[in-house]
């Protein structure tokens, strides 16, 4: 019996090995198995979710922001933490202007990738929206210094131009500058951004920029209208009257309907004609001038006492209107070539007069405005 027993025990330990054995052999087919089954699932919804996004992506892409929004939401059922499908559900809620919508995904996701340029271009579009500066700033700032892909270099540049643009319509005109300044050192060989560039270092009044951006757009593509008129009025506004004619009448000849080149190119051709200083003239056209000059200043102070309902000489003006007076017999074309040292002495007269009525009687028109640049350009000499 006992012997019997002996046998049963010797038999089960014999077989336990190959038991344990086809249990685990059961365990990783099993594990293998749901593995395999898991991994198919995955793919599955991988896929799915890949398939609404690819949607999503082609009416974002035509605008159709709704549609757009649906796709991106359905793509994120399947991966609710993909970083893309996150991004592009913003830029599709931004098209909707659901913007505390779309800020609450890009902070979200600027949290996990704060280097990000596009998500720091967009929180800095939402912030320049709602007028929130600082925050604005910091995140054009953060897209202008990202780390973007070759492919997408020029983002950098747009969030430069984006930010120059807010800068300008909030008035911060001294960083617009600034930062038109570090574009501009960085811009390349492209004639349509040169331009633009122009056309914003006008807006702050730095003409020395607006001018070396529009002749290096002119210089890369040739003579297009807009730089060839940002050129005249750049150099027009620097007292550069010769170089302003220049690009000027170029502009008005390409483009006839320009009519505020026109009139600059107009008031250019003034300047030129009546400034006595230019070195081209003889003694006899420079007395013809300086007579013409005499004459048109006479006439404004005139005016400019009638205007107020004062006769002449006035009390404000009696100083003035006593030297010209004084002065006038000696003002002739045969007098200032007798006596050429009456130039200097008649052409400070008639800045003083020009000067003293702008500031008595407004902004003069014709000569009188052109004497007064004449004035302008040779103040100091």
């Amino acid at each position: 019996m006992a012997a019997g027993k002996m046998e049963e025990l010797r038999l089960y330990f014999r077989r336990q090995p190959v038991m344990l054995a086809l249990l685990a052999g059961l365990a990783v087919i099993f594990f293998v198995a749901v593995t395999g089954l898991s991994r198919a699932y995955q793919a599955q919804r991988d896929a799915l979710g890949e398939r609404w996004f690819t949607r999503g992506v082609v009416d974002l892409s035509a605008q159709k922001y709704d549609s757009a929004v649906t796709e991106f939401r359905s793509a994120l059922l399947y991966s609710r933490d993909n970083y893309t499908y996150q991004l592009n559900l913003a830029e599709a809620l931004i098209g909707l202007q659901r913007t505390g919508e779309a800020a609450a995904y890009l902070t979200n996701l600027w949290e996990r990738q704060p280097e990000d340029g596009l998500v720091n271009l967009q929180l800095a579009r939402i912030a320049a929206e709602k007028r929130q500066t600082e925050q604005a700033l910091r995140y054009y700032h953060n897209a202008i210094y990202a780390a973007w892909p070759s492919d997408q270099e020029g983002k950098r540049r747009d969030a430069r131009l984006e930010l120059i643009e807010f800068l300008l319509n909030t008035g911060a005109k001294a960083q617009a500058q600034s930062e038109l300044i570090a574009l501009q050192e960085n811009l390349g060989d492209d004639p349509l951004q040169q331009e633009r560039v122009g056309d914003s270092f006008l807006r702050v009044q730095d003409y020395d920029h607006a001018l070396a951006a529009y002749l290096q757009s002119l210089k890369l593509e040739g003579n297009t209208r807009a730089a060839l008129a940002g050129a005249g009025f750049a150099a027009f506004q620097l007292g550069r009257y010769p170089l302003a004619q220049h690009y000027l009448e170029e502009a008005v000849a390409g483009n006839p309907g320009d009519t505020r080149s026109a009139d600059r190119l107009k008031m250019t051709e003034m300047v030129l004609e009546l400034d006595p200083f230019r070195r081209q003239w003889s003694v006899a056209q420079r007395a013809t001038i300086v007579t013409s000059a005499f004459t048109i200043a006479g006439e404004r102070l005139k005016a400019c006492g009638a205007a107020r309902g004062i006769a002449l000489p006035t009390a404000s003006q009696s100083s003035l209107a006593g030297s010209w007076e004084k002065m006038k017999p000696q003002i002739s074309e045969g007098g200032l070539r007798r006596n050429p040292d009456l130039v200097e002495a008649a052409m400070d007269l008639v800045f003083d007069i020009e000067r003293e009525t702008n500031a008595t009687c407004g902004t003069p028109a014709g000569g009188d405005m052109a004497l007064l640049l004449i004035a302008k350009l040779h103040e100091g000499n």
